[in-house]
């Protein structure tokens, strides 16, 4: 019955009260003739990798290596398309023409919309409305969330050490975003250096690339954690970053409330907290001189944990992907979503 009313709105969306409705299913097994010996010896649900994100190829054994996270068979072999029960697809690989997409669905295969952009940076590619069933975004309502999430840590016998700090402000950020000389953080930017010093690092440059990323933001007493543009729960590892290495972030994006559903409000400096640009350099430079009152900034980690983001260019997709893995292994369920572009830009 619930595949029969999913037909139906495959038909006709508009019949549907709700924007994005829920399903509940029993993975078939299927023909498993011609799959390689691992995938007949396990019950785990194969999840297909369409395309590898940017082209970052990692070991297909990480999930279990860096997260113990051992829920799926995880494959790029394009072979396994009608036998697995997961598929997942990256926005940014996708050709407008939708020639380069899967040819077929198998009657409960779950195709993964991966998305790492915010609304403003999403292409859209007509005739994606209704293909997904699952999605993968920054978002808090997306079925996966790609966030690295700040935990409760298990044990308090751990003391904070704050990172030797050589910087007051640092930023690090693509010239091509500095040379068009436009946007919110850019002209924040702009009138805030004219009241306080700011070391910048070209994203592109060998100086923070690799394990020197983390060596410069924590060396950093502040770091602008300004995203690219500004939109409900986009907030990424620019500010997660910072928070990981020992380092304030200041962040320029959706509101604090926004950002406190995700990280302690007591660890980060959102810049509506103040009047204006000119009034938060003044409060950085009185923080600057007050070591008791900086280092308060840092209680949180007394009860809560972040994990840094990889390094790595290669494992930058790692995380996300294997969050999709665990939620393929530990849930059964998908949703249909008549209006991706609707739910998503909109």
């Amino acid at each position: 019955r619930c595949f029969q009313q999913f037909l139906l709105g495959m038909q006709n969306p508009h019949t549907f009260s709700k924007e994005i409705l829920h399903f509940y299913f029993e993975a078939s097994s299927g023909d498993m003739s011609g799959v390689s010996p691992e995938v007949k010896q396990t019950s785990k649900p194969v999840l297909l990798l369409w395309f590898w994100p940017e082209n970052k190829r990692f070991h297909l054994q990480s999930c279990k290596k860096f997260f113990h996270i051992d829920d799926c068979i995880l494959t790029d072999d394009k072979t396994l398309e009608s036998k697995a029960q997961g598929v997942l697809v990256f926005h940014r690989a996708i050709s407008e023409d939708l020639s380069n997409l899967p040819t077929s669905r198998t009657r409960f295969q779950r195709w993964i919309w991966f998305n790492t952009d915010s609304p403003t940076n999403t292409q859209r590619i007509p005739g994606l409305q209704g293909l997904f069933n699952l999605t993968m975004t920054h978002r808090k309502d997306a079925d996966i969330q790609i966030r690295w999430h700040v935990t409760a840590r298990k044990s308090m016998d751990k003391e904070f050490v704050l990172p030797t700090k050589e910087r007051l402000l640092c930023w690090i950020v693509d010239d091509k975003r500095m040379n068009k000389k436009s946007g919110d953080s850019y002209t924040y930017f702009v009138t805030l250096s004219k009241h306080i010093k700011v070391d910048i690092y070209d994203r592109t440059s060998d100086d923070v690339k690799g394990k020197k990323y983390f060596s410069v933001i924590s060396g950093c007493k502040f770091y602008l954690s300004f995203e690219n543009s500004i939109h409900r729960d986009y907030i990424t590892e620019t500010f997660t970053g910072p928070l990981a290495a020992g380092t304030v972030p200041i962040a320029l994006g959706p509101p604090r409330r926004n950002y406190e559903n995700f990280a302690p409000g007591s660890s980060f400096i959102h810049v509506n907290d103040f009047s204006d640009a000119e009034a938060l350099a003044q409060f950085l430079l009185r923080l600057d001189k007050d070591n008791e009152a900086y280092m308060r900034y840092f209680d949180w980690w007394k009860f809560y944990n972040l994990r840094q983001q990889f390094s790595e260019e290669k494992h930058e997709f790692v995380h996300a992907i294997c969050q999709a893995c665990r939620y393929l292994g530990l849930r059964k369920e998908y949703r249909y979503v008549p209006d991706l572009y609707k739910w998503f830009l909109e």
